[in-house]
């Protein structure tokens, strides 16, 4: 019964935002391996690389906003300026980082 309660004056549901917040970082994850591939490829160094990884989240999160939070990011994140404008940026800065190494070695050698 006191679930029913609190759901009914918390219409949020947990679950639901925790599903959407591990989508983003799934997505996050994984565009930051490719935006690795990309600067390896076409061998930035130093900090045109990591401008290059800075300027495409802000396009990742751009397209979020837009297409999977439909202009409305409180109605599927708890905190919609952290998880989906902020969230896990340096989180897939490592494996940008690991790509990126990778890549420009292999161009490189």
């Amino acid at each position: 019964m006191e679930d029913e309660r609190e759901l009914a004056i918390h219409p949020v549901v947990q679950t639901s935002v925790q599903h959407n917040t591990q989508a983003v970082s799934n997505i996050r994850n994984l565009t930051a391996s490719l935006f690795g591939v990309a600067a390896g490829t076409l061998g930035l160094e130093s900090y045109p690389g990591f401008i290059f990884y800075l300027v495409g989240t802000l396009i990742v999160s751009l397209l979020l906003f837009v297409f999977r939070a439909e202009g409305k990011p409180s109605a599927y994140f708890h905190r919609p300026l952290g998880d989906l404008w902020g969230g896990e940026v340096f989180g897939g800065l490592s494996g940008f980082v690991l790509t990126w190494t990778l890549f420009y070695g292999l161009v490189r050698a």
